[in-house]
């Protein structure tokens, strides 16, 4: 057998789960090992049976190992077993990390990752924050780490490759099997900058009971883990305990209180989590990891938000009736009072100048208030 099938072996032995892999791997250090223990010395791992022993000893490798390792070499796929220097670091920390892991494109193994999850269907407010609060961290050389579903994770995965940085998409399916599809362009484009990563078998459907196992991949390999816009019942909220668990740091960034979509995140401030407005935030949270514990800097303010004090009255007027929540054209002219083809045209104005942003659907967004600093 060759490095690879080793693992293959041991993952497909029946009873031998990612916690009793991981503890075996800690003593024997590799599967070969492993398959040539006594059994008195498997009898020493805690949770081995004579059963596990029984199966370890007598279970050979899976006819369909050899046809997923032809697909692995046709799709010049990787993969990256716990003994590889490019496994992530901090995942091999958890109790139960996966043996390897199938990867398309090339994983960094800097340890500064920050995870980013969310709601599927989000609000523009939760995208567009997601989005630059993603880009100033990865423009600042810190990958972030997503599951490139729909809504926030890809607003993350988004945002991460518009600041020029690294992203890592885990999958809750095979590689082969991409979702949604229609991210398939953006999983392509986080393959060459960045990975997206499985320990899924590569036709492996997107079956419901994946997800909660990806979501320990994507909090284990991450120094702390951002939610933004979750219900009290999101499955992003079993990220951020699996994060708890793991010892790592919890972040949520709030939402209007009048939004059910934020219920859940406003929950985790509520129990500790800390509130992240900017990237800023993390980054203090994140300093004793920086070489020489030296923090990153942080990019400096746009033109548009050093020169409000060069707009007009009226201008001016326009960008204090704007919040922090996208706002409709029409609930403007009844807020401020203004004949609708003057706003339009200062509105117009001040989008130009990079002051405000205007959403599908004619909603108006102040720039700075949706993380441009």
């Amino acid at each position: 057998m060759d490095d690879i099938r080793p693992w293959f072996l041991l993952k497909s032995v029946p009873g031998v789960g990612n916690l009793l892999a991981k503890r075996l791997l800690d003593l024997f250090e590799s599967p070969q090992n492993i398959f040539q223990a006594s059994a008195e010395k498997l009898l020493q791992v805690e949770g081995v049976t004579k059963r596990h022993v029984a199966a370890l000893k007598n279970h050979k490798m899976p006819g369909k190992v050899t046809a997923e390792l032809d697909l692995l070499a046709r799709k010049k796929y990787r993969i990256t077993t716990q003994a590889d220097p490019d496994y992530p670091r901090l995942l091999r920390e958890i109790p139960d990390p996966p043996p390897f892991l199938y990867v398309s494109g090339r994983l960094n193994n800097s340890a500064l990752k920050i995870a980013v999850v969310g709601s599927r269907n989000a609000t523009e407010y939760g995208l567009t924050t997601t989005k630059n609060l993603c880009a100033g961290l990865a423009s600042l050389g810190i990958t972030i780490v997503s599951g490139m579903a729909r809504g926030i994770d890809t607003a993350a995965h988004e945002g991460a490759l518009a600041g020029g940085g690294e992203t890592i998409a885990v999958l809750g399916s095979g590689l082969e099997r991409i979702y949604p599809a229609e991210n398939t362009k953006l999983f392509h484009r986080i393959s060459e900058n960045g990975a997206v990563v499985s320990e899924f078998d590569l036709l492996a459907e997107p079956e419901g009971h994946n997800f909660p196992l990806r979501n320990r991949i994507i909090s284990g390999m991450s120094l702390g883990t951002v939610v933004v816009e979750a219900t009290k019942k999101s499955g992003s909220l079993i990220t951020a305990r699996l994060a708890a668990e793991q010892n790592r740091e919890v972040f949520a960034v709030p939402g209007s209180v009048q939004s059910f979509k934020s219920t859940g995140t406003h929950t985790l401030i509520k129990q500790g989590a800390k509130l992240v407005e900017h990237a800023q935030d993390i980054v203090e949270e994140l300093a004793p990891y920086f070489a020489n514990n030296e923090r990153p800097g942080i990019p400096a303010p746009t033109e548009a938000h050093e020169n409000l004090s060069s707009l007009s009255a009226d201008e001016f007027r326009i960008y204090n009736a704007l919040e922090p929540y996208p706002i409709h054209i029409d609930n403007l002219i009844r807020k401020i009072s203004m004949e609708p083809g003057k706003l339009s045209g200062i509105l117009l104005k001040l989008e130009l100048n990079g002051t405000i942003q205007q959403l599908p659907g004619k909603f108006f967004i102040l720039a700075d208030q949706s993380g441009k600093r």
